[in-house]
């Protein structure tokens, strides 16, 4: 059997999916030299919900920790997990700020882009793609897996193709709910390889449980990745261990580094005991609901402040019932967050769309995209009434944000970094940068509010 490459997802959907992305930079820093020795072809370091995390509940600056990491690994690519259109953030951005944004991940040093959409259209990619590609990143084309009545082998290979006509470098299979088979994860590497020149990646999750045993079919299928992560961030509903990958399959890993590697970072988990998932076993559950971990533990979260932690199953009976009115959209972000709320909301109010998400509203409008099969009818009429889905690109309708954001933002912003985090967080971002500068340059930002609406920039110095 082919020896596959290893792309290493401790830093990123390793804490992501287990400590809820709470991980801090100087938690890792001292490690990133000994990373760089083990042999990776690269790590998945940032994106997904590092930026998000990193803005919002560490007070760190998310490209400084980008800059970091790409200082200290010298002889491993980083990459990181791009929404398409909608970057790192949960909405469509205007072309402008998508092409902002893929130039500075290329200023800082980023060699790998994972770019996903979750409905598989590819209309909310090909932009992101292209400004990729223009600044020599390799761009992984990305299908977010999923199983129902339309997402068949011919679904995967057509969109596939899609992937490759627009000119991307890789491809990675997204199983972001574990729900790949082996039988299944055999046949899609397989056929891959035979009708596209490109390498394929895959990327699973340890949910169910049937992730290490798809790892193996698709190892013996030739497929040419495989995403891992050090033990003390695998399984539960991370990736399958590198180490145990390592030492079945002889993957050229240095083993004696890794072993090192994971008991430092078995006592970085430690630090994170109140907001560790401490999954014990696998949910079977997740075969039927197709739940990523990170959905589910939104959930859980969601039903505990509800006080009605009692009524999960109830929620989980629904979500594919609400995904079937959808047209089955695969649950990842934003369309796991969509779902979720709207089948929480259908269980709690005791009347199956009673009340009606803005979320699922712009959804059926077609604002995140084509839904892969039709959706229900009367669930159409009930939330759009007379009003039209549009059938174009969603971002076609969205006017350029940067020069107006930066006029806005005034002295809250430093660089275009700032602009990115102001243009993608809203309230959030603009609280991170007050605090920010408050402390840099002390002024009362009470006051400058009403200054920084005017069209000028002041910037600190």
């Amino acid at each position: 059997m082919k020896r596959p490459l290893v792309v290493d997802t401790t830093l990123r959907d390793g804490q992501q999916s287990l400590i809820a992305t709470r991980m801090k930079t100087e938690e890792f820093e001292s490690q990133l030299s000994e990373f760089d020795k083990v042999g990776y072809y690269a790590m998945e370091v940032w994106g997904g919900a590092t930026y998000d995390s990193c803005i919002r509940f560490l007070d760190e600056d998310p490209w400084e920790r980008l800059d970091i990491i790409r200082k200290n690994l010298k002889n491993t690519k980083i990459q990181m997990l791009l929404r398409g259109q909608n970057l790192v953030g949960y909405r469509h951005y205007s072309d402008d700020v998508v092409e902002l944004f893929v130039n500075k991940m290329a200023d800082h040093g980023m060699d790998i882009v994972r770019v996903f959409d979750a409905l598989n259209d590819i209309r909310n990619l090909k932009k992101s793609i292209e400004i990729a590609k223009k600044r020599g990143m390799e761009v992984q084309g990305t299908m977010s897996y999923t199983q129902s009545p339309v997402h068949n082998l011919d679904f995967y290979i057509n969109f596939t193709k899609e992937l490759v006509d627009n000119g991307v470098d890789s491809i990675c299979i997204k199983d972001m709910a574990g729900l790949l088979i082996p039988e299944e994860a055999y046949k899609i590497v397989s056929e891959l390889k035979s009708k596209f020149d490109v390498p394929i990646e895959l990327h699973s999750h340890n949910t169910t449980g049937l992730a290490a045993m798809s790892y193996y079919a698709a190892i013996k299928a030739g497929v040419d990745r495989l995403d891992l992560a050090l033990s003390p961030f695998a399984m539960g509903t991370s990736q399958p261990a590198v180490e145990t990958f390592n030492a079945a399959f002889d993957l050229g890993l240095n083993q004696d580094i890794i072993m090192k590697l994971s008991e430092h970072f078995w006592n970085v988990r430690k630090n994170h005991e109140d907001k560790d998932m401490k999954m014990t076993s696998i949910n079977a559950k997740i075969l039927k609901a197709q739940i990523p971990g990170g959905m589910l533990s939104n959930l859980v979260s969601q039903l505990k402040q509800q006080k009605a932690i009692d009524r999960l199953d109830e929620v989980l009976e629904e979500v594919p019932k609400v995904r079937k009115d959808l047209g089955y959209p695969p649950l990842v972000t934003p369309t796991s967050q969509i779902v979720g709320v709207q089948s929480t909301i259908n269980v709690l109010t005791g009347e199956r769309y009673k009340m009606i998400t803005n979320e699922v509203r712009n959804y059926l409008k077609g604002m995140y995209g084509k839904s892969p099969a039709p959706v229900d009818e009367e669930l159409m009429k009930k939330a759009l009434k007379d009003e039209k889905p549009i059938t174009y690109r969603p971002a076609d309708d969205l006017k350029p944000e940067v020069e107006k954001s930066r006029k806005e933002s005034g002295i809250l912003v430093k660089n275009d970094e700032d602009l990115i985090t102001y243009i993608l967080f809203g309230e959030t971002g603009i609280k991170y940068l007050k605090d920010r500068y408050k402390k840099e340059i002390k002024v009362d930002f009470d006051i400058v509010d009403e200054y920084s609406k005017e069209e000028t920039n002041i910037y600190p110095v």
